[in-house]
């Protein structure tokens, strides 16, 4: 039996080491290593990963008229009228295949600007890619999205490369 002083700090370390092994027993892993790993929460909020065939899940929405002609992070002026879209993570000038799951429709944007700002969202896409994917009534759609190609990194014309 441990008396004294110690036992409270002793009570207090067990109880969080137990705390943590059932905390871990949530998650959920995938073929693949930890890319793979899929945590209960992620499902929550509306975000499936996929990590090893580079794909999301989760909900998408569109940019509102007002931001046409403001400039996006990548430092191009946002148009409503191109397909462009906006991901937290990926890098400008990579190419996704965004789906729509509730009626099919697809469509490939180019990655141009950071977001989205709202919780539980995967990507914004443009006015003109909103409506492609059939979603502007609904203002919000469940979609997948793939990275179709990501952006070349050989594009230093002014630097040669002696192999």
């Amino acid at each position: 039996m441990i008396t004294g002083m110690h036992a409270p700090r002793l009570l207090r370390v067990l109880l969080l080491a137990g705390l943590l092994a059932v905390g871990g027993a949530g998650c959920v892993s995938t073929a693949g290593g930890l890319g793979g790993v899929q945590f209960d929460d992620d499902r929550e909020r509306g975000r499936e990963r996929d990590r090893d065939r580079e794909a999301e899940v989760g909900k998408a929405s569109f940019y509102a008229h007002r931001f046409h002609g403001r400039s996006t992070a990548s430092g191009e002026t946002y148009d409503e009228s191109k397909m462009t879209a906006a991901h937290r993570t990926l890098p400008f000038g990579t190419r996704v295949r965004v789906t729509n799951l509730e009626n099919g429709k697809a469509v490939t944007l180019r990655v141009n600007d950071r977001g989205p700002h709202r919780k539980g969202r995967v990507i914004d896409v443009s006015y003109k890619a909103a409506k492609r994917l059939g979603f502007v009534r609904d203002g919000i759609a469940r979609v997948k999205v793939e990275v179709a190609s990501k952006p070349d990194d050989d594009d230093d014309d002014d630097e040669d490369h002696d192999e």
